[in-house]
């Protein structure tokens, strides 16, 4: 595989794709945490790690490059695109893994497009751990079929066309989220008011079949990962609001993901659900004394 590579971004995403696949040398990348004297360190043993080029600037890693991943975080979605189109080669595919909203993926194509590249819409449909480079992608948008194409050269083996609209593979994920995460926050507020009653193994037996098990997942999802899935909630607000549906429940959705996402912390994560439960409790019991406290 000899293509140049160009990673903006080097999270989770970036560091798994570029381990899986082996990019090393044909891999450029530019994070902005190294503007950051407090992570640059990090950032760049990261590098070091994953034998990719690490650059001081956005321009460095774009140069000659004939495909751009953008693996950002949603609020960086739109800086990352302008700044792109000021640096891209005519012609090199600008793939957009971001989960963002369909409105915000068409606005970072105008940009890419009218710099002389190919915007691709891609969404990333499970977590990228522990898939790696067999994690469905879904691709959408004019160039679906060069950008296809492309990320199965580069090592991709799960990649489905979803539309010839910028868009459409966004909104399958978007409005995918409204049930994934949506079920994870019922579970957690079911939880909750279970403990409160003093009847949580009666609640989980009466739902039948692995609902324990599905309930300690679904609570282990957003203890990890509920701050990042907070933010992704709020991009599938901005979707339903796109398509004209109020999102009443999706707005709790990002509240009870955000909620759980601030409680491990660096702890490590408990085992069990009881054990998860209790942290949770924890923490309720903790806002709730510091409510009652006179100020």
């Amino acid at each position: 595989m000899s293509r140049r590579i160009a990673l903006i971004g080097f999270g989770e995403a970036g560091r798994t794709f570029a381990a899986a696949a082996g990019w090393r040398g044909n891999a450029r990348v530019f994070d902005i945490k190294t503007q950051d004297a407090a992570s640059v360190a990090p950032m760049r043993a990261a590098y070091a790690e994953h034998g990719v080029s690490g650059c001081d600037t956005l321009a460095q890693a774009l140069e000659d490059a004939q495909v751009v991943l953008s693996l950002v975080t949603a609020d960086q979605t739109p800086a990352a695109a302008l700044a792109t189109a000021q640096h891209l080669s005519r012609g090199a595919l600008f793939l957009d893994l971001n989960s963002v909203s369909p409105g915000a993926k068409q606005r970072n194509a105008e940009a890419i497009e009218a710099a002389g590249g190919r915007y691709v819409d891609v969404a990333v449909m499970s977590p990228v751990q522990p898939a790696a480079l067999a994690v469905p992608l879904l691709v959408s948008g004019p160039h679906a079929d060069d950008g296809a194409v492309m990320l199965r050269s580069i090592g991709f083996s799960n990649v489905t066309i979803s539309g010839a609209r910028v868009g459409d593979a966004s909104a399958t994920k978007m409005v995918r989220s409204v049930m994934v995460k949506g079920i994870e926050a019922l579970t957690a507020e079911m939880l909750l008011a279970a403990r409160a009653a003093g009847v949580t193994d009666a609640v989980l037996a009466s739902l039948g079949g692995d609902w324990p098990k599905k309930a300690d997942y679904n609570v282990d999802r957003m203890l990890a990962h509920g701050t990042r899935r907070a933010a992704e909630m709020e991009e599938v607000v901005a979707t339903l609001t796109e398509l004209g549906i109020e999102p009443l429940m999706t707005r709790g959705t990002v509240q009870r993901q955000r909620a759980f996402g601030a409680l491990l912390g660096d702890a490590a994560m408990p085992d069990g659900l009881d054990a998860k439960l209790a942290l949770i409790n924890r923490n309720t019991d903790q806002k709730m004394q510091g409510k009652a406290d006179p100020a």
